[in-house]
């Protein structure tokens, strides 16, 4: 049974006869998507793990690209009517678009296991353990013989609109150069299996010598990275033209760490 976004209004802490639980099926995965309490945030999907994997993309309450204004999210590219659905209901109803997009990214959507959504940026859910990270959605069930009957929550993040999936990666950057300065180094990796667009690592005081580490979520599994472009710039104009490279960029790749 896979559970999309099940509702929170009359089932929320109910008994389990009442509402989806692990014990209604063999294998039960769920997507958590508008977990925000009904009242005042209008929240319509239960918050509370039911299933064997209870995934909470973007940590479950607000997804990416449902805060657009009324007119942009009414006059939708699928039509007025799915606009006006969204306008609604939108974090609701991403539940099933993310599985509907599932079906086409069998390696996509990987769910790490992390005690809170405020973890998940940590090394303490990265990289994914021996025994794999699920999928959520319509591959999840890839992960059944892998299940127990304790609560296990899963978080991932999403792109904003179609395509949903992104992939994480770990990015370190030991940065070189003369002087420190002020601005943002960029990381775009390339490999056999696509590109990605430029994903910032860091922001502030470009010390040479430090590494810099953050984890990123990218549009593309580029499979084997062949390549990484390093850019960096001023936040203002230095009339001392400094220069910073790169003296080493290490990639970590989440599935198979």
């Amino acid at each position: 049974l896979s559970g999309l976004d099940p509702a929170q209004p009359y089932f929320q802490d109910t008994p389990i006869e009442v509402r989806l639980d692990q014990s209604d099926a063999k294998f039960v995965d769920v997507i958590h998507t508008d977990t925000a309490p009904t009242i005042p945030y209008l929240g319509f999907g239960i918050s509370t793990a039911v299933g064997h994997l209870d995934f909470y993309p973007n940590g479950g309450r607000e997804m990416p690209g449902c805060s657009k204004n009324a007119i942009s999210q009414i006059v939708d590219i699928d039509g007025i009517w799915e606009g006006t659905r969204d306008f609604v209901a939108c974090n609701h109803l991403r539940s099933y678009k993310y599985y509907s997009d599932s079906i086409a990214y069998p390696d996509g959507f990987l769910g790490y296991t992390c005690a809170s959504y405020d973890n998940f940026d940590t090394d303490s859910c990265f990289p994914c353990p021996k025994e794999g990270c699920p999928n959520m959605g319509h591959y999840a069930d890839k992960f059944k013989g892998k299940v127990t009957n304790e609560v296990t929550k899963l978080y991932l993040n999403t792109a904003e609109a179609k395509d949903f999936p992104l992939w994480r990666y770990k990015i370190s950057v030991t940065l070189s150069g003369s002087s420190k300065v002020t601005g943002y180094a960029n990381i775009a990796l390339y490999g056999n299996n696509g590109n990605t667009k430029q994903h910032q690592i860091f922001e502030g005081y470009l010390s040479p010598g430090t590494t810099y580490t953050k984890l990123v979520d990218v549009e593309h599994n580029v499979g084997t990275i062949t390549k990484v472009k390093f850019l960096w710039n001023n936040n203002w104009i230095n009339p001392t033209l400094p220069k910073i490279g790169a003296a080493k960029v290490t990639v970590q790749f989440g599935e198979t760490g």
